[in-house]
Formats: structure tokens, sequence, C-alpha cells
């Protein structure tokens, strides 16, 4: 039976049972808050035993002077991971109706001792032993190195929201070779059944939340689909709950021996069911490419160990080539991961790799494509962080040439050399839960970049994510976190965290669990100073505004399509035609191609002048290193409005100060390869 504890008034023979069930509860840890305080922000009722929250004072409400939200974001945590890789690789859960003592248990073979904590010390390192008790001494675990229990506990995060945080990404994570692989389980290891289950079982922990407040709609943990929706939660001065999904191969969407067993009706049925889920931002690929695209390496014997598992679940290796750019993938490494590689069958091994070949040969695939464009269509956000940036560079060339804001790189996972391409999109970044020295140095290379877009920053705290933790700086560290202390707005008081017997502390345990984020961010201000707090406290409408954006983005009239076009030469061919307005007859499958020399040009009338400020470029194998985007008023008169002199082909987006102009002109300087310029599609905008 459930047992709550009721703090208002109530008539003599129940304030007799709650002072008993209050005793109970003593007996079995210390009393759920750390003081008498009472409010909006206060639940009618807690499931006994409980955890404290140790934060006094009201959340803050309402938006700044400039009408804009307050608050951190988290843009990447993963609150549903025990459910994840056949339920029994992260231990414990988020809540429970019979409290703390029942969610915060170890995994059943971890008694007595940890010695079949497997995962622990693969993990960890050591032997894995540990005490596997949670409730009420919690002696080895949360902790910032534990990598496979429970961190995101429903009242942690409420600290955390305490703290000032008013966003946060619930990213439904699972991987079905790591499930297949791993030794214990108690469900099936299908992606997609998993992500469903993590969906329900966030709705479910909001409505346990809401039970504690008197109802439906009443607690702070809110499911928003909306920005409007995120909006008016943040000020009412509750936590806005956004769902996403970080997953190996979504929709079924794998690849064996690089053939797809999906198809773009399993992309539209999987987008549509995500969506109706709640689902908002996505990867497309998370560890092991996929069907849609390759994926960004692991380093180490970490990136030995997936490789192993890419095998496992596509039949082939990793895949290395020298990169096109001065933007890189991890370098894979080559030290071993003997429990990974006993999975491979007699005979393979993990392969070598070239040091200068950096690069994952997979990009984004026709059906990665097709995916990008039907998120867009869905008014989703794209994820960039794991792809490799071959995939990485193909998805922001679709998202430039729509000038599609929706891109999230959320825990440091992205080749930084992108980051002001997605500043420019309107996109939003975050940076993962790194100790405060490395967070501030991170932050403040990035500085100018949001000064420039005028965006604010975010965290990625990546937590129940199998990533590891900021560790503590010690006690005897010269600045350290002095408890209590003032929250970021100043509206909380902020103390030790206390759940059970065990209390935390950020300079001697680091970032242990959730509700180590104000802790974690004060240190991050003692660090790096208040200007780092200051753009992390901008972060939550940095974040509405690129989804806001991405909501309200409409596909800009292409005014090219069915224009008519000449150009300086076309090529002949006795099969098929490669005239000029080829490159305006929006099939892609059709294309202009010019003559085997340099200096050649094609020329689209618009009919009318008309506001121009963005012309694409869908380029064939035949692309154009060196040109121009030239406009004219009268096809005589023309002057430059773009050029490059580093084109690398595929799609191209010149963007420009608006300008009126009825003519447009692509003039081609210098060719990228012994063939002429060829165009598929050549799209001009007004937006």
């Amino acid at each position: 039976m459930t047992v709550f504890r009721h703090s208002h008034p109530q008539r003599r023979p129940l304030a007799v049972l709650s002072l008993l069930l209050t005793a109970v509860a003593m007996v079995l840890g210390t009393a759920p808050s750390s003081s008498a305080e009472s409010g909006w922000w206060t639940p009618v009722a807690r499931p006994a035993p409980d955890s404290q929250i140790n934060v006094t004072g009201e959340p803050f409400k309402g938006t700044d002077s400039q009408g804009q939200v307050r608050g951190f974001v988290d843009a990447h945590d993963h609150i549903m991971a025990n459910e994840a890789f056949g339920g029994r690789l992260i231990c414990g859960k988020a809540f429970s109706e019979m409290g703390v003592a029942d969610a915060l248990k170890d995994c059943p073979e971890h008694y007595p001792d940890g010695s079949l904590a497997i995962f622990d010390f693969i993990t960890k390192g050591g032997d894995g032993k540990h005490d596997p008790n949670g409730w009420p001494t919690f002696k080895d675990w949360p902790a910032h190195d534990s990598l496979t229990h429970q961190q995101n506990y429903y009242a942690w995060v409420e600290r955390a929201w305490r703290g000032g945080q008013r966003v946060l990404v619930n990213d439904l994570v699972t991987n079905g070779v790591i499930c297949s692989v791993y030794f214990f389980k108690d469900r099936s290891c299908d992606e997609m059944t998993s992500i469903r289950l993590q969906a329900q079982k966030t709705y479910d922990m909001q409505a346990f939340v809401d039970k504690m407040y008197g109802g439906p709609g009443k607690g702070w943990f809110r499911i928003v689909t909306d920005s409007a929706q995120a909006r008016e939660v943040i000020q009412q001065g509750k936590l806005a709950v956004v769902l996403g999904v970080e997953t190996s191969e979504p929709f079924g969407c794998k690849q064996i021996l690089d053939i797809a067993q999906c198809n773009r009706q399993d992309i539209d049925r999987g987008l549509d069911e995500l969506h109706k889920l709640g689902v908002r931002s996505m990867f497309l690929c998370h560890k092991f490419d996929n069907a849609l695209c390759g994926v960004r390496f692991d380093q180490g014997a970490l990136g030995t160990a997936i490789n192993v598992g890419q095998f496992l679940s596509t039949g082939t290796f990793w895949k290395t080539e020298k990169c096109a750019g001065p933007q890189h993938d991890n370098p894979i490494g080559l030290a071993a991961a003997p429990h990974a590689e006993k999975e491979l069958p007699a005979g393979v091994a993990v392969p070598s790799y070239a040091s200068d070949a950096q690069c994952n040969t997979r990009g984004l695939t026709a059906l990665g494509e097709y995916a990008v464009r039907g998120m867009m269509k869905r008014k989703m956000m794209l994820e960039i962080d794991h792809m490799g940036v071959k995939a990485a560079g193909q998805a922001f060339d679709i998202l430039e040439s729509e000038s599609y804001p929706g891109v999230i790189s959320s825990h440091s996972w992205m080749d930084l050399g992108w980051t002001e391409r997605l500043y420019r999109l309107g996109g939003f970044a975050a940076q993962y839960m790194n100790g405060a020295e490395a967070f501030t140095a991170e932050a403040r290379r990035t500085d100018a970049l949001r000064d420039k877009y005028n965006v604010g920053y975010g965290y990625g705290t990546d937590m129940n994510g199998v990533g590891g933790w900021p560790g503590p700086r010690g006690a005897n560290t010269p600045n350290p976190v002095r408890y209590p202390f003032r929250s970021a707005d100043g509206s909380a008081v902020i103390d030790k965290q206390t759940t059970g017997e065990r209390t935390w502390d950020v300079n001697t345990d680091g970032a242990a669990h959730y509700g180590m984020v104000p802790d974690w961010l004060e240190d991050i201000r003692l660090v790096g100073g208040q200007g780092v707090v200051d753009d992390l406290f901008r972060g939550a409408e940095s974040y509405l505004d690129t989804w806001g954006a991405s909501e309200k983005h409409k596909a800009g009239v292409n005014l090219a399509a069915g224009s008519s076009a000449s150009a300086s030469s076309a090529e002949w061919s006795l099969f098929t035609s490669y005239a000029p307005e080829r490159a305006v007859d929006g099939n892609s499958g059709t294309r202009w191609a010019s003559d085997w020399s340099e200096d050649q040009w094609l020329r689209i009338d618009l009919g009318t002048p008309a506001l121009i400020k963005r012309v694409t470029l869908d380029w064939e194998r035949a692309y154009g290193k060196s040109y121009r985007v030239e406009v004219s008023t009268d096809g005589s008169d023309w002057r430059s409005v773009w050029s490059t002199t580093a084109g690398d082909g595929g799609l191209d987006t010149a963007q420009f100060t608006g300008t009126s102009a009825r003519y447009v002109r692509v003039h081609g300087l210098e060719r990228g390869t012994r063939w002429g310029y060829s165009l598929h599609e050549v799209g001009v905008y007004s937006s």
C-alpha cells in the first residue's frame, strides 16, 4: 500500500495516523523536507520514505523585463534509461508509488556484493564489487563514476528544477545490439518497443508528480509538445519536459551488409508515431552506422567495443577515409576491448585504421535525406550530435537550403567547427556536463559566437547515459562551494542534498546524481565567473527560440521553378537532354550540363524583378569548385552577390543581403572535376 505524508491540517484521527506514519518514516530515514515551508511548490503528499529536496524559497515565475523566459536548460538527459537495453543495464527507477526504498534498488544480479555487476566493471574498471544497497545508506551509489545506477530519481530532478532549471529534454534511448549481447535482461531488445515504453513511463511520472500536488495538471513536471506550451509552463514557474529520441536503429532502419532494412514508408510511419507520442527532437544515428547515416566514432577501448557492436549489428566494421575539410570524426583508436572482441566470430578481427583517414565513409543516405526532410515537414528538431562529419555536413546542406533553424547539438558530440554554421541557421548548442574547469574553458571558447548571434547556452547532463560525470574538485580546493548558497536568480537557498542517511557535497562527491545540478552550477560560477552562469540562465529562452522558429518555418516559394533558362553551353547526348531548363524543371532526376571547360554559366530569367536572398544549387558529380552567384536587372549588367573558391559539390546554399533582380546567373570559374558544370536543380528564394 502506498503511504503518503500529508502536510495540511487534518481532523484528529487522521492527525494521529499521520503522526504514526511520520514516526515510521523517521525510523526508515530522514524526513523529506528540510524546512516547514509550504506553498504552491510544496506537495500535499509524498510517498514515504522519500528523499529530501534541501531547497527553500518559492521557484521564480514569469519572464524578464524583455518578456523572455528565464532559466537553465538540460538539452540531453535519459530519465527512463532503466527501461532500455533489456531493463537490467541501469539499475533502479525514477519513481515508485512505494517510495525511494522501492525505486532505488540495485539490479538483482548485483547482490550480495556486486560480483556479477559485469557492466559495472566494464565501464568503471576494477572488479565491479560494490554495496548493492541503496536506501537508506547509499554507500557506493549513486556516484559520479558509477554508470549503472539510477541518477534521475524524481526528487533529484525536483531539486534541479527548484535550483533554476526550466527545460529538460528527456531522450528516450536504447540500443538493440547492446541489449542482445548483455548477459542480463528481462524484456525485448526491439528498439521501438523500448522507446514506446519509455515515453509511457515519462507520462506516468508526470501523473505520479501530479498526484502529489492534488490532481492532473497540478505538478511541476510538465511534458510539453510545442514551444508556446513550454513558455506557459515556465511562466508558471514549472519544468517544461521535452521528449527526444536517441537510438541506433530508429523505425527499424538498420543496414546489413550495406543493404537498408527499411524504406520511406517505414520512416513516415515511424516519424508519425513518434510525433503522436510527443517526440519533438531526435537523432537519426547513434553509435552504429544505420540505413540513414554514418556515425561519429568513439575512441579507445570503448570505440573498439562499439565497432564490434557495429559488426554484430550490420555485418561490417566502420570504414574511414581522408576528410574533405577541416572537420573530422573522433579517432577510432586501437585499444583492445577483450570482453567485446570475444563476441566476434572465429577468424574475424577489428581492423586497423590509417591515422590520416579520420572520417566515416558513410554519410547521409538517400533514406537519411528523406528522414531529415520528413522531420522538417513535421517541425521536429534534428539532433546533429553522433552524426559523422560527412553526414552532418550533408544534413547542414539540406537545412540551409530550406533556411530551417531546427538543429540541436546537445552534448558536445558535434565537431566544434560546425558551431557557427549551427548558430547561423538559428540552432541551439549545449555542452556535455564536464567538470567546472573544462566546462568553463569550452564556454569561453565559444563566448564570442554567442555574443555575435545573441544566444544563450545549455548543458547536457546525459545522466543514465553511461558517460561519467564531473568528479569532486576536493575538500581543500581554494574556492569550494560553500553551503548553503543562493540559486542563480536569488530566489532559492540550496543546502547539501540528503537522501536517507547519505548527504552529498559537490566538493567531495562531484555530480553524483541529478539533484547535484544546482551545486555543479554554483561550482561553475566560482570557477568560471558569473558570465558563464548568465549565459546558461538564458539557455531556456534560446532553446525555445529555436523550437518556435522551427514550428513557424514555411517552405519558401522557389521563384526559379519553371522559369526561362539559358546557358553558355549544354552537353550534347543522343539519349537525353542536358538543356538549361532542366535545372529549373522541379525534377531532381534531370540536370543541365555544360561543356567540359572552365568559364561556363547558367542564366535564369524570373520574368519580373523580385527580392532575392537565397540561391540553392544541387550539383551533380560535376560540380563547381570556384563559382559566383550573380544578379542583374536587365540581363546585361551583372554584379556578384556571393562566391566561393572551395566548393565541394552536393547541395550548396548561397545566402546574401536581399536584393531586387530579374535575372540570376551561376557563373562557374573553376571545375571540381575533369567534366564540366552540372546542376540538377537551382532554387531562388526571397527568404
